[in-house]
């Protein structure tokens, strides 16, 4: 016995309709990892938005430091000490500003693991979830397939 095409696509339809697919897991897992790529988001642009007042800061004293440095002096060794006193205000300057730095680097790093640990868990119950709905789809589907078969 010969089967067409039309007997092929209705024998495959009515096949997978005994073996239903709920796509709520997949939208579940979609919105946990579109969540988590919010919060990264929010992580590197906050961390950016305070690296650039770090370094507008950091410009805005050493442009100042600058100013002191180029007026006239009357005394020559004035200009030494003008120069002296610039390298110990840059020097200053430069530690406390990349000890923000590093702060900023800290913070971002904690933010990072919290939110890394908390999507973890976040997906593996998803998964767990969606696993266990599967299954229980699937045994379903399983004991109609065989009383249909019957």
């Amino acid at each position: 016995m010969a089967v067409n095409a039309q007997d092929y696509t209705k024998l495959m339809k009515d096949m997978l309709g005994v073996f239903p697919v709920d796509m709520t897991a997949m939208q579940d897992v979609f919105k946990t990892q579109a969540t988590l790529g919010e919060k990264m988001s929010k992580v590197a642009v906050d961390a950016a938005e305070n690296s650039a007042e770090v370094s507008a800061k950091w410009t805005r004293q050493t442009l100042a430091k600058v100013a002191e440095v180029t007026k006239v002096k009357d005394d020559p060794a004035d200009y030494t000490k003008a120069m002296t006193d610039f390298a110990s205000a840059q020097a200053e300057i430069a530690a406390e500003s990349m000890s923000a730095f590093a702060e900023i680097a800290k913070k971002v790093q904690m933010e990072t693991v919290e939110l890394v640990l908390a999507a973890g868990k976040d997906v593996s119950e998803d998964a767990t979830a969606a696993v266990k709905k599967a299954t229980a789809e699937m045994t379903a589907a399983a004991k109609k397939a065989t009383a249909v078969a019957k």
